[in-house]
């Protein structure tokens, strides 16, 4: 077999380079570049574009079609009846869609996608496992309730193989547990490297839209909490799910950061059990349900995640530092918001925090990255601030501008409904949003224009 030149891949970033480098220069990354000789056998295969006999036959090609003339079936989901999972899913889960779930080790990516079987009890579902042999699937399975005759079990790493199961089981879903595992026995390069991930991935994709079947593949997560291989695997796959919390807490989030199917960044929320996860119907009620009254540095906001309203509780501690450099320690928001949060709070309403530590953590373990939240988080630190409870009945919306103005927020109303839902007696919400609610609340809602007057009325 006729070799190709070396390469040297990026194990990070998947650069390439023709000579091994200490630094990757796609990424900046020290000691990725690894040697990975490929078959040139292996390269793509280019059709042949002469007119010369059948590949010169139009009939033999692909024909484009106007845009009237191509049909549209009816859309076909599995529906898990699991609504936080089809909630994700976009209404549940695609025929023909290819999907990828990553996360931290034991996070519970491998019990999901278990149960699934049990979700679909009357759908083929060919569960391949590289990582460990059927009897510790079936041993999960077992304690997880799962007994479902449609559940094949494969332990197998070579794409081919797959194949060859997916030609004699013909499922509904296919599971690949895990895309690091899986490897293409014609490519020189070991499991788990960047060509081998890429090239793995491209074959089972190929292999899902001829056959017309769901596949999910569960994958690894870098230290910095990105999904290890090529930046390229997130392109070709129609929905990357994210299994987000912490494993010293039962909750357990699942993140839909692209569907092509769905809304993005929609959310489920899922509690970790003995015998397996659970989904949690309100998770607002969940996360305010040990929420300290009376207490300074506390708020609640609601957050738009997808569709879905959320309320979560603020909580902040800012105390005198006792070093030079004063500490900035946040859990579930971005750092670099909270510094621009309280640079406003110091320059417009006077609260110096250049010599106080501050502390802000998003209770349950949810991570908030909207700007409607900024509000809720700068009345959190200005309450602990002053050690004065903030208004315990009150919802705060709105996104704090450098100014020290409250922005405009999108979807107004559905946050609304959810905090009065809850029993929240106030919402303060910014004043250009009180022309945009249509219906009639039972909740009282407060507009505001500058952070200053939030202040003095909240606490």
């Amino acid at each position: 077999m006729a070799q190709s030149d070396p390469k040297y891949v990026c194990q990070e970033c998947g650069h390439e380079a023709h000579k091994w480098m200490g630094k990757c220069t796609g990424c900046g990354a020290w000691n990725t570049l690894v040697q990975e000789t490929e078959s040139a056998d292996v390269e793509a295969q280019v059709p042949d574009l002469s007119t010369d006999g059948q590949n010169g036959d139009p009939t033999t090609h692909n024909q484009p079609e106007q845009l009237p003339e191509v049909e549209l079936g009816e859309e076909a989901r599995l529906r898990t009846g699991v609504d936080e999972f089809d909630r994700v899913m976009g209404g549940g889960i695609m025929q023909g869609s290819f999907s990828l779930i990553a996360g931290d080790p034991g996070i519970g990516k491998s019990t999901l996608m278990t149960e699934l079987g049990g979700y679909l009890p009357d759908r083929k579902i060919l569960y391949v496992t590289g990582e460990e042999s059927k009897r510790q699937v079936k041993l999960r399975a077992r304690r997880l309730g799962v007994d479902s005759d449609a559940l094949y079990l494969l332990a197998e790493t070579n794409v081919q193989e797959i194949a060859n199961a997916v030609d004699d089981v013909t499922p509904d879903l296919l599971v690949a547990d895990s895309i690091q595992t899986i490897s293409r026995p014609d490519l020189s390069s070991a499991p788990g490297s960047v060509s081998q991930v890429r090239e793995s991935t491209a074959s089972l994709l190929k292999l899902t839209k001829e056959r017309e079947f769901s596949t999910f593949l569960v994958g690894h997560v870098t230290k910095k909490g990105t999904i290890a291989g090529p930046r390229v695997l997130e392109h070709m796959v129609d929905t990357v799910l994210y299994f987000e919390g912490d494993q010293n807490h039962a909750y357990r989030i699942l993140r839909s950061v692209k569907n092509r199917f769905g809304a993005a960044n929609e959310i489920g929320v899922f509690e970790m059990r003995e015998n397996g996860l659970r989904e949690v119907p309100n998770p607002s009620e969940i996360f305010l349900s040990e929420r300290g009254y009376g207490v300074s540095g506390s708020t609640v906001v609601c957050s738009l995640e997808g569709t879905r309203p959320i309320l979560v509780e603020i909580q902040a501690l800012v105390t005198p530092t006792s070093y030079s450099t004063p500490q900035r320690t946040v859990t579930g928001f971005a750092s670099q918001r909270l510094q621009m949060i309280l640079a406003v709070l110091e320059k417009r309403a006077g609260l110096a925090f250049s010599d106080h530590d501050v502390f802000i953590n998003v209770a349950g373990g949810v991570r908030l990255e909207e700007p409607a939240v900024d509000l809720g988080v700068a009345i959190a630190a200005a309450s602990s601030f002053r050690d004065i409870p903030a208004d315990t009945g009150s919802v705060l919306i709105g996104e704090v501008g450098l100014g020290g103005e409250i922005r405009t927020v999108s979807q107004i109303e559905p946050r609304l409904k959810e905090a009065a839902k809850l029993g929240f007696d106030r919402a303060v919400v910014p004043e250009n949003n009180l022309d945009r609610i249509a219906g009639e609340y039972d909740i009282d809602v407060s507009g505001a224009e500058q952070l200053t007057g939030v202040v003095d009325v909240v606490l």
